[in-house]
């Protein structure tokens, strides 16, 4: 399912500013909440515009509206040992801010990942208080409910990650509720959320129950993963919900009996064009190249344009680090799909670097890497947020922390024996375009044998998953939940980070700081020390 233009569904929830600038607006055009869902049609760009929010870029929305962009590579990698801000010293020095928990609450990037956030929650509300009364067939009504639980879900749990326990509204927020609206605390704002998980799981259907048409929208297995992915990161962080290793594992061993999902054969190839909505994709957001330029609410998306190397045509941002280099054993292919730097091969193309002047570590995200458009359009890179060696690497970490190690070394080495069978990636020698053969030796990754149990076999599973995933947004909350984070910080930024941090019941869980406006108009508690 491809992004859409939706500004016919520009309601109450469209402005940038947060939940008190949108929350009393009328909606734009003729069509109000009592009758846009009398019309089947609308009822799903309803539904559409709610995914819409999760692909924004910065830009303005063509109605005069500036909406920011809410990548998730800024939080997930660059405030990890994953990644550094990139790009110039002094370009976009708000992100250099949050890598250094010196952010304030008027930060760039924390008002305007908050504002899209609460719209995608508002629309998603939207749908499920006005669903009921639409004239289409109970079976597509389920579905959509389902749809619109999974995404109010998956926003609020983007919410809770970066800034602790929310509001929590389950329909568009009134007027009545301004100044009177508390935040739930870290469990609370988990449970809703895990609720909202748990009826998609119910009402969706399977991914291969989707016309071609529908490839990308919510699938039971997606919700799955993320109820998977949310019960995970609170068992390392806060769990008053009193979850288990073993709820972990039955979810994700329900998504690998399910017989929708396989791993793609070739590991450089899944970021690709080719790739998308495969075999591998639980969920990924959709975009489509058009000639309009860049922007959000538009078909294409920016995010592989932001981080592209500077001295060619990019930006330069989210720049992997020599540690996370040095994490990749010695010829996994995955490292040369994962970064490249000055003098690698990219789409057939020998590449310059201008490290340190335009670039903090000398190398850039493969995974993001395309080549340029022929003008300055939207790319239609689909971006990729959970894929199913992510699920098996869940599963082998639940059985491993629950005593069934043999299960959790057959589901680490599915995912080391694939990576093991990739190519190069796509135009890795001059003035090709092909997958050439990485000719790695054949004792390259070999199998987590049985020897490896206890704590090095969850530190081995731990390891996977930062070369498999690396660059994919994980590592941040992967640091947060097994407690390292701290420790891999140093001096001023540790103690500003320990400041900022609530906490969880068993590991510290630093948060960003509530924008200003929300705080003086909300009367939400603030953050610590913000």
């Amino acid at each position: 399912m491809k992004k859409y233009n939706f500004l016919s569904l520009l309601v109450a929830g469209m402005l940038l500013q947060g939940c008190s600038d949108f929350l009393d607006k009328e909606p734009l055009g003729r069509e109000t909440d009592t009758n846009y869902f009398s019309d089947s049609t609308n009822t799903l760009l309803a539904i559409n515009a709610a995914y819409d929010v999760a692909s924004y870029d910065e830009g303005n929305d063509g109605l005069g509206n500036y909406l920011p962009h809410n990548y998730e590579w800024m939080f997930g990698d660059v405030l990890s040992d994953d990644a550094e801000k990139g790009s110039t010293a002094s370009d976009f020095i708000d992100i250099q801010h949050l890598k250094e928990w010196r952010a304030l609450p008027v930060n760039g990037p924390v008002s305007g990942v908050w504002g899209n956030l609460w719209i995608g929650v508002y629309r998603s509300n939207w749908v499920l208080k006005n669903i009921e009364t639409a004239p289409i067939s109970e079976t597509l009504k389920s579905r959509i409910k389902g749809e619109a639980h999974f995404l109010r879900a998956y926003y609020y749990f983007y919410l809770v990650r970066l800034f602790g326990g929310m509001p929590l509204f389950s329909e568009p927020v009134k007027t009545s509720e301004y100044a009177a609206t508390t935040r739930s605390t870290l469990a609370e704002t988990y449970a809703f959320i895990e609720a909202d998980l748990q009826q998609a799981i119910t009402l969706l259907p399977e991914k291969n129950q989707y016309a071609a048409l529908d490839l990308g929208r919510a699938t039971k297995g997606a919700a799955r993963g993320y109820l998977a992915r949310a019960i995970m990161y609170q068992l390392g962080m806060d769990n008053t919900n009193n979850h288990t290793w073993q709820q972990v594992y039955d979810l994700t061993e329900a998504i690998t009996q399910s017989g929708q999902y396989g791993l793609t054969a070739n590991y450089a190839a899944i970021f690709d064009e080719i790739s998308e909505n495969n075999t591998e994709s639980l969920f990924e957001i959709q975009a489509k190249e058009s000639g309009q330029t860049w922007g959000p609410i538009k078909t294409g998306t920016t995010n592989n344009v932001i981080q592209n190397n500077r001295a060619t045509w990019g930006w330069g941002f989210n720049n992997p680090t020599t540690d996370l280099a040095d994490e990749f054993e010695a010829n996994d292919p995955r490292k040369a799909m994962t970064i490249y730097g000055n003098g690698y091969i990219l789409f057939g193309v020998r590449q310059t670097v201008n490290f340190p002047d335009e670039n903090m570590t000398g190398y850039l995200n493969r995974k993001t890497a395309i080549v340029q458009p022929a003008q300055a359009s939207a790319s239609g890179q689909n971006i990729r947020k959970m894929r199913y060696a992510e699920i098996l690497l869940m599963k082998a970490e639940a059985a491993a922390r629950s005593g069934n190690e043999a299960e959790a070394r057959t589901a680490l080495n599915m995912v080391r024996q694939r990576a093991k069978r990739s190519t190069l990636p796509k135009g890795s020698k001059e003035g090709t375009a092909t997958y050439d053969p990485t000719n790695i030796p054949a004792t390259a990754l070999p199998d987590v044998s049985a020897t490896v149990t206890g704590t090095a076999l969850v530190q081995a599973i731990l390891h996977e998953r930062r070369v498999e995933l690396g660059m994919e947004h994980l590592r941040f909350w992967d640091q947060v939940r097994n407690g390292t984070y701290m420790n891999s910080l140093s001096g001023e930024i540790k103690t500003r980070a320990q400041q900022h941090s609530v906490a969880g019941s068993v590991n510290p869980v630093p948060v960003l700081p509530i924008p200003l406006n929300e705080v003086q108009t909300w009367g939400l508690q603030q953050n610590p020390g913000y």
